[in-house]
């Protein structure tokens, strides 16, 4: 499973807020309450975060192995 756990940390690192992303950068609110439920999202979404926060990938996500 994906965990977008990082993303909240370097957001507010960086002083980037859940408004700012959705008025500022025109993000779609769906897509952070997907990221908020660790469900999938695009590359291209991605790439739009990493670009905004000015980061690498691995400052917004990690792999979690689950527990089966």
């Amino acid at each position: 499973m994906m965990s977008y756990e990082r993303l909240w940390a370097t957001m507010k690192e960086r002083g980037v807020t859940q408004y700012a992303l959705i008025k500022r950068h025109h993000v779609s609110p769906s897509q952070i309450t997907r990221m908020k439920r660790n469900e999938s999202v695009s590359t291209h979404t991605i790439e739009m975060f990493c670009r905004i926060l000015d980061c690498r990938v691995e400052d917004i996500m990690e792999y979690v192995k689950d527990d089966e």
